[in-house]
């Protein structure tokens, strides 16, 4: 009544108060409700963290790796819930450094792995490529993972479900990057590979970006934030320097998917020398089953094959091998060999099109590479798989 009273005027006077009182009881309603919200969602984290509260696990039992699988949540949501889980007290040592003990061949293939995942997980930023690079290393040296960079970098990922680096089997594979960036990638990779430390995140074994709320975050030690990413290592025993007694085997398994760029990667049969060929490079070509692989007589950058379907991982591989150092090439595959296309001097038929299996297209003038798989062969993420129609089809490889 009191505040009825005081606004009880006449005239224009009248309207602007009685404005001025609408505002004033619209933003007190905003803020109450900002309020509740706020509270709501800190007491929605509170509980999501006492949910999933620590658990030590014993020194006598390995922990387990569980995929990484996120809560469904706004961005915005999460940072709270990350928020909320503090920060370990304990002490945080750096991890002692890394050495190499495997030939050469092998210190090249865990180099190539290690730049991999450097790059693919932090993009061309150095400080989140170190950081990376250390939990890959911190990972080599502990029980619960595989005993090589190579298997630590691909763990899972022939799963799309199960990898631990998601880059290994979200198709962010295809995704090209500068020679720049590779050689700047691979750079840190050999400087962590020889002993470098990246000191500030211990010995984490896990890491997450501050805007996605893994299912295990709050089961770990948070230790460390590096930017956006937060990172974390088991509680107890098993996060202690102790625990990271192993030593990589040397042992470096070839990983059919980078074989497209590192030649270590490549097995014999993909790179054995063939008869020469007319209008062929024999350095770059390769045998498809027993016979070599030429480019169409109209075109020396574009190819049409005959793929295996067993061979369906190792596409990207074959093209780029196939393609060479070629600035622009188009390979185009087909696993029925009825369909590869005899005549190149005429227009590919709707049938032809239809049943293509795979086709990589790479213009490096326009930084534009792209590989595509027919989705009604093989299961792949939507923006990896052809367009269903015929035009839009022959549009994608034109």
């Amino acid at each position: 009544m009191i505040v009825a009273e005081k606004f009880r005027l006449t005239g224009s006077g009248a309207v602007k108060a009685r404005c001025l009182l609408v505002g004033v009881l619209v933003a007190a309603m905003a803020i109450l409700a900002l309020a509740v919200f706020q509270h709501r969602t800190v007491s929605a984290s509170a509980r999501f963290v006492r949910k999933t509260s620590t658990r030590v696990v014993p020194p006598d039992v390995v922990p387990k790796v569980e995929p990484t699988r996120f809560r469904s949540m706004p961005r915005e949501q999460a940072r709270i819930v990350n928020e909320s889980i503090p920060f370990s007290t304990d002490p945080n040592p750096p991890a002692h450094p890394f050495r190499f003990t495997g030939t050469d061949e092998d210190r090249s293939r865990a180099q190539a792995c290690l730049a991999a995942a450097v790059l693919y997980e932090a993009g061309d930023d150095p400080v989140g490529q170190q950081a990376v690079a250390q939990i890959v290393l911190n990972r080599t040296r502990h029980p619960a993972f595989p005993k090589t960079i190579c298997g630590v970098v691909f763990q899972g990922s022939e799963r799309q479900t199960g990898c631990q680096f998601t880059f290994t089997c979200d198709g962010a594979l295809n995704r090209s990057y500068s020679d720049a960036a590779w050689d700047r990638a691979g750079k840190i990779a050999a400087a962590a590979l020889s002993g470098a430390v990246f000191k500030p995140v211990g010995y984490a074994t896990h890491y997450h970006t501050d805007w996605v709320v893994p299912y295990w975050s709050s089961s770990l030690d948070k230790i460390a934030a590096v930017k956006t990413h937060l990172f974390f290592r088991w509680t107890g025993w098993w996060g202690t320097p102790p625990a990271f007694r192993f030593l990589a085997t040397g042992n470096e398994p070839r990983i059919v998917q980078l074989g497209a760029r590192f030649a270590e990667h490549r097995s014999p049969s993909d790179t054995a020398a063939l008869p020469a060929v007319e209008g062929v490079d024999p350095s770059v070509s390769v045998a498809m089953g027993d016979k070599p692989v030429i480019p169409t007589p109209g075109d020396t950058n574009v190819f049409f094959v005959a793929l295996l379907e067993k061979d369906e991982a190792r596409f990207p591989a074959l093209a780029a091998q196939v393609c060479g150092a070629r600035p622009y090439c188009k390979f185009t595959g087909w696993t029925d060999p009825a369909n590869v296309p005899q005549n190149t001097a005429v227009e590919l038929t709707p049938k032809q099109i239809g049943s293509m299996s795979f086709t990589l297209v790479r213009d490096r003038a326009t930084k534009f590479e792209r590989a595509l798989w027919n989705c009604g062969q093989f299961k792949h993420a939507p923006e990896q798989c052809m367009w269903s129609s015929s035009a839009n089809l022959r549009s994608e490889i034109k």
